[in-house]
């Protein structure tokens, strides 16, 4: 049975018969939902892409011949490559187990993140990812091929920023799986 808040307090409904919270109790504009749905989607793919284009070489960033399945190493070239101040801790993750590890990592959070349903686990780990990455490639702003306006934040910053809005913006709700899967995990870490 919802109950309906003080008149002072807010106009956003509570579903108290289930102990789940909504995306209507966080985000009330309905505009403002489906933007949010939109960058949960949006950011899904920015993930579910690389997967794909390492896994099958479909010629973007990845070449057929270096695709995962033909026996490429979809991180081993990456770490192996870092330069600056990290290159000590990267370079002896690389190996097959690492590959695995990347390309689980690239699938589960964009699966997630399209399907609108464990979105706290896929946006911290997705942060976890990011952040690793950052490292990888700082300090930004050296080389002969730097293009960056800003040496300190990047799109690995943005990207990780929305993949937490998403989550706790519950914005698995609208468009998603997210209203069911917060019936059968609750308000948990599993959301």
């Amino acid at each position: 049975m919802a109950t309906a808040p003080s008149s002072e307090a807010t106009d956003v409904h509570r579903h108290e018969h289930d102990g789940v919270t909504y995306q209507d109790e966080i985000v009330r504009s309905p505009l403002l939902r489906k933007l949010l749905a939109f960058a949960r989607i949006l950011i899904g793919f920015t993930f579910m892409w690389p997967f794909l284009d390492k896994l099958f070489g479909f010629g973007f960033a990845t070449p057929s011949a270096r695709a995962w399945i033909n026996g490429g190493k979809p991180s081993q070239g990456f770490l192996k490559g870092v330069e600056g101040p990290f290159a000590g801790v990267f370079h002896p993750m690389a190996s097959g187990f690492s590959d695995i590890l990347f390309m689980a990592g690239l699938f589960g959070i964009g699966l997630a993140m399209l399907l609108g349903a464990g979105l706290k686990v896929a946006a911290w780990s997705g942060t976890l990812l990011l952040f690793l990455m950052y490292l990888a490639e700082f300090p930004h702003g050296q080389g002969p091929d730097f293009h960056a306006t800003n040496p300190l934040v990047d799109s690995h910053w943005h990207e990780a920023a929305l993949l937490l809005v998403s989550a706790y913006g519950l914005s698995g709700d609208t468009w998603g799986l997210g209203r069911w899967w917060g019936r059968k995990v609750g308000n948990g870490w599993l959301r």
